[in-house]
C-alpha cells in the first residue's frame, strides 16, 4: 500500500509539474525575449537561456515619453475606475442586503444579466451616446464605462458579505445614535475588509486589462492607455522589433503581479468567505 500510495504521489507530482511548465512557459518566453537581441530571436535551435542579456530594450521603453504617458492613462483609469466601483457596489450591496422592496430579485438578475452581453454589441450605441454627451476622449468616460462592466458581479459578490454579518450588531449602532451611512462605513465595511480587497483587485484587473473599451473610446494618443498604446504605437509601428514588444509587455504585468504579491491572502480569505453562508 505503502508503495502503491507512493507511485501515485510521484505520478500526481509529475503531472502537476508539466501542467504548471505547460501554463509558465509562455511568461518565462515573454521574459526571455524582453532580454534578446533581435538578431537571436528566430535563430534555430533558440537559445533557450540568453548568452548576454541585453537591457538596451529597458532603457529604451523608459526614456520613452509615449510609453510612460501611456502607463500613467493606465494607472489613473485603474484606480478611478477601483474607487467608483468600490463606493457605488458597497452603498447597492447593502441596499439589496438589508432592504426589502418589491421586484428585488428581479432587479438584482436584472443587473447581473447585463453580463451576458458582450462588449461588441454594446459598443456602437456606447460611442453614439459618449459622441452626442461629449464624453469621447475623456478619461472620466472611459472609467464611467469600465465602472459599469465590472459593476453587476461586485455588487452581488459584496451583497453575500454583508448579508453574513449579524443584524444585531447594526441595531447596536442605532441604539447608540448611528445613523445608516455610520453603521455602513463603520461597522459593516470594516468587517467585510477581505470582501471589498477581492472586488477591488478584480475590478483593478479588469481595467487594466481592458482593450476594447479604452481602443473604441479614446482616440488621441495622449490620452490611450496602456494595452490600446501598445496595439497602435508599438505592434503597428513596430512589428519587427518584437524584443521592445515583449519588453512592454513584461513592464505591463508588474502592478496585477505587485496586487496578487501583497494582497493574495485577502484576495483567497475574499472568496472563500462568502462561499458559505452562516
Amino acid at each position: 500500500m505503502k508503495k502503491e500510495r507512493l507511485s501515485l504521489n510521484i505520478i500526481s507530482l509529475m503531472l502537476t509539474s508539466m501542467f504548471l511548465i505547460y501554463l509558465m512557459f509562455p511568461l518565462y518566453w515573454m521574459i526571455l525575449t524582453s532580454f534578446k537581441d533581435n538578431a537571436v530571436l528566430f535563430k534555430l535551435p533558440p537559445e533557450w537561456f540568453p548568452s548576454q542579456p541585453v537591457l538596451e530594450h529597458y532603457k529604451g521603453i523608459f526614456s520613452d515619453t509615449t510609453f510612460i504617458t501611456y502607463y500613467k492613462n493606465s494607472l489613473m483609469v485603474s484606480f478611478g475606475t477601483t474607487t467608483v466601483t468600490l463606493l457605488v457596489a458597497m452603498l447597492a450591496g447593502y441596499g439589496f442586503s438589508r432592504f426589502q422592496f418589491r421586484f428585488k430579485n428581479v432587479t438584482m438578475f436584472a443587473i447581473l444579466s447585463t453580463q451576458m452581453l458582450p462588449v461588441v454589441s454594446l459598443l456602437i450605441a456606447l460611442y453614439t451616446i459618449y459622441n452626442n454627451l461629449g464624453l469621447l476622449n475623456t478619461r472620466s468616460g472611459l472609467i464611467m464605462a469600465l465602472t459599469t462592466a465590472s459593476l453587476p458581479f461586485s455588487i452581488w459578490m459584496i451583497k453575500v458579505f454583508f448579508d453574513n454579518i449579524p443584524i444585531s450588531l447594526e441595531e447596536s449602532a442605532k441604539i447608540d445614535g448611528c445613523n445608516r451611512l455610520g453603521i455602513l462605513f463603520r461597522i459593516v465595511v470594516p468587517l467585510s475588509k477581505p470582501g471589498i480587497f477581492s472586488i477591488g483587485i478584480y475590478t483593478f484587473i479588469l481595467s487594466w486589462d481592458d482593450f476594447l473599451y479604452s481602443i473604441t473610446l479614446i482616440n488621441k494618443n495622449e490620452l490611450r492607455p496602456l494595452n490600446a498604446g501598445i496595439a497602435i504605437r508599438y505592434i503597428g509601428e513596430l512589428s519587427y522589433d518584437w524584443a521592445s514588444i515583449m519588453t512592454v509587455c513584461v513592464t505591463s504585468i508588474v502592478p496585477i503581479t505587485l496586487l496578487f504579491l501583497f494582497f493574495q491572502k485577502y484576495m483567497v480569505s475574499g472568496l472563500t468567505a462568502g462561499a458559505v453562508k452562516g
